[in-house]
């Protein structure tokens, strides 16, 4: 296997040849030749009738290629704590995971709350390897008052703005936050949980958290927030709400509504969500530790049901690492959440298409048209002409098993070690280089 590193390529020009492009929002799914030129998409045509060379070819056969896969929702932990993930391993595992750009939440050590350290994450300084979409803190501190300075952290690069694990809950805050956010255009994302119904809890509620003895959150904690927040977007009409990784049926409905009502509103969901239930934390193993938590079979066949009939605007992966002493200890004092990047493809295939019929011109929407919208990412989400040359490739039949030690990710928190996989990233492509391949 190359690494991220040693792929970076100082050419101006790329022909990819002889794979079959899916590419929903230019509504393509046929076998195309495509040319990167300068960073951008040059020309996309029928095989073999792009004309002139390039300074290199990049042989397709048999492989799927497709827009720049885009991650709405991961914690880099920078700045603040790079001993769990720095910016430059987390973009790592990202370009191995096939992501040509992710948002990077602002829950960090200090909190992401001013222009300046939008700036800072933004910084070449910081060796991403792939593009890195700051979202900054929508109040003060994240401490759910004060409303931070929106059109500031726009104009320094931020594309949303979150109190990611500290939802807003005063109404009235959360109300100003979308007034805010639709004078300036800008996506307001929710961390659904009425944390005054969760304190200490550390599981769904059911019989698996009964059995264990665990404090457990109700469903109703985060349905009852995405209520709220879709009837504010409602009467909000230019707001833009986005609900992070939605996990419950009811919480489907109210976003179900505001679609209805032709609210902006969008939400994403994360891949252990459509995969594994609270069943699976089994004798309290940390790794299967996450919020919002593993929820009942119901919730998961709702979400399943949501991702094919297109309610479910994105995946996005929620990858959160976390040093080993964090998760090696009694579950009620683990950390929440796990790594996700590296596995999102794979558990999408493996689950969604092979396993529920899901088209893999859906799936590839989730991870590149979907969130582009959701956030507005211009040039992004698309291989038509002119867009960034951002270009996921990948083999929707190759088997594989993932292996944590082998991971990108300083932190190897995840529920997934050792499960075997149909579909892997073959290669990915940032603005025309070549930053990840494997041979």
């Amino acid at each position: 296997m190359l690494t991220a590193k040693s792929q970076k390529r100082d050419s101006a020009s790329l022909l990819i040849k002889g794979g079959h492009v899916i590419d929903p929002a230019a509504k393509i799914n046929a076998a195309m030749d495509i040319l990167l030129r300068d960073g951008r998409v040059t020309e996309v045509a029928l095989p073999n009738k792009i004309r002139g060379g390039a300074d290199q070819k990049f042989d397709a056969r048999g492989l799927i290629v497709a827009p720049g896969f885009i991650d709405l929702h991961v914690h880099l932990r920078e700045p603040g704590q790079s001993y769990k993930e720095t910016i430059a391993s987390g973009t790592a595992a990202a370009s191995a995971s096939g992501f040509t750009s992710v948002c990077t939440m602002p829950n960090t050590q200090p909190v992401v709350d001013t222009a300046e350290w939008v700036a800072w994450l933004r910084n070449p300084e910081r060796g991403a390897v792939v593009n890195v979409f700051p979202i900054a803190a929508a109040t003060r501190g994240s401490r759910g008052g004060t409303l931070t300075d929106f059109a500031a952290l726009q104009r320094a690069g931020a594309v949303a703005v979150t109190d990611d694990g500290k939802p807003i809950l005063d109404d009235d805050v959360m109300r100003m936050a979308l007034r805010l956010g639709a004078e300036v255009n800008f996506p307001v994302v929710q961390h659904a949980e009425d944390t005054r119904l969760t304190e200490n809890c550390s599981m769904h509620a059911g019989p698996t958290s009964f059995r264990l003895g665990l404090r457990a959150m109700p469903a109703a904690a985060e349905a009852a927030i995405v209520d709220r927040d879709v009837t504010l977007a409602q009467q909000i009409r230019e707001s833009r709400l986005h609900v992070a990784h939605l996990s419950t049926a009811d919480a489907l409905k109210s976003v179900r509504r505001g679609k209805r009502a032709k609210a902006r509103v969008t939400c994403e969901v994360a891949p252990h969500h459509f995969t594994l239930i609270d069943e699976n934390v089994g004798e309290y193993d940390t790794n299967f530790k996450m919020n919002p938590p593993l929820r009942s079979a119901a919730d998961r066949e709702a979400i399943l049901v949501a991702l094919a009939d297109g309610t479910v605007d994105a995946i996005a992966t929620d990858h959160a690492p976390h040093a080993a002493h964090e998760k090696q200890v009694e579950f009620e004092r683990a950390s929440f959440g796990i790594t996700g990047l590296e596995t999102a493809l794979a558990l999408a295939i493996t689950r969604l298409h092979r396993e529920q019929k899901i088209p893999l011109t859906r799936i590839v929407e989730l991870f590149t048209a979907g969130p582009a919208r959701v956030f507005d990412l211009p040039g992004r989400g698309s291989l038509v002409r002119g867009s960034h040359a951002d270009v996921t490739i990948f083999d929707p039949k190759k088997r594989w098993t993932f292996e944590a030690a082998k991971s990108h990710s300083l932190s190897h928190n995840t529920p997934f070690d050792g499960w075997q996989f149909t579909g892997r990233v073959v290669a990915t492509i940032v603005g025309g280089k070549i930053v990840y391949r494997i041979e």
